[in-house]
């Protein structure tokens, strides 16, 4: 990631504490159109606020509604929009105004599954190692890391560690996120995440394999097996906890108001 991207990230993280958030009232934005993704934690945000809004299938999708003059501003994560907007950016003439919620990334696998143990041993190493820390800074995200307690992996009788080493390969359920998950000009999936996803893959023993999803269907998605983990810049909303078996957090995010420049 280009070095302007991540200091363009650095100076929204700290301006963001100084904010007010946007619509504390349904009437201050009664004339206002949001576009959201659909099932974020961007729709909730509206929805908890009585915003007016759009649902989409992406949150690049949201930006390119505001693009298109189809929705007033979009609600996206904070992390997305220190990559896709302003001066270097595919949209330097948007700007965010507004930070509406703080919440915290984890990672989702099926409820009782014994990966999320393992997937917090690795974040454990390797934040005590500073390759967490090399491949965050990779992506400009390296402010937005939360600290990682030692960890130890606990099998679980019925595991889903040793289920997806017979079969081979780690599915990762994501969408394009970045700086999380996106493609790269050979059409590679690269970003914080997706390398993050790879290197678990790695220790395991099995490839990697990335599956675009509909991330209303994600939960769905898990508990029929069409995918392993849900990796993909995840809040943790307590609907998330309670339907998956979720990793400890490990990056801080907000959800942003993103318009055109005036």
């Amino acid at each position: 990631m280009k070095k302007k991207v991540v200091l363009t990230l650095v100076m929204m993280m700290a301006a963001g504490s100084v904010l007010t958030a946007c619509g504390s009232s349904k009437e201050a934005n009664s004339d206002i159109v949001y576009a959201v993704e659909a099932g974020s934690a961007g729709e909730a945000a509206a929805k908890d606020k009585g915003f007016s809004y759009n649902s989409v299938s992406s949150q690049a999708d949201a930006l390119m509604e505001v693009a298109s003059g189809t929705s007033d501003a979009a609600i996206i994560d904070l992390l997305m929009a220190g990559a896709m907007i302003g001066e270097g950016t595919s949209y330097p003439d948007m700007e965010y105004t507004d930070k509406l919620t703080t919440e915290e990334y984890g990672v989702g696998c099926r409820k009782g599954s014994d990966l999320a143990s393992y997937i917090n041993a690795v974040f454990s190493d390797m934040y005590a190692d500073g390759s967490m820390n090399d491949i965050a800074t990779e992506y400009g995200v390296q402010e937005a890391l939360v600290e990682q307690t030692e960890c130890e992996y606990k099998a679980s009788d019925d595991s889903d560690v040793a289920y997806i080493q017979g079969k081979g390969t780690l599915v990762i359920g994501i969408t394009d996120f970045e700086p999380m998950d996106y493609k790269d000009a050979s059409g590679n999936w690269i970003g914080f995440d997706a390398d993050m996803a790879r290197e678990v893959a790695d220790r395991l023993g099995v490839e990697a394999q990335f599956v675009e999803i509909d991330w209303d269907n994600k939960i769905m998605e898990l508990d029929s097996k069409n995918i392993d983990v849900v990796w993909n810049g995840m809040t943790l909303t307590d609907e998330v906890k309670n339907s998956m078996e979720c990793t400890n957090a490990y990056c801080n995010n907000a959800q942003v108001v993103v318009v055109s420049k005036k």
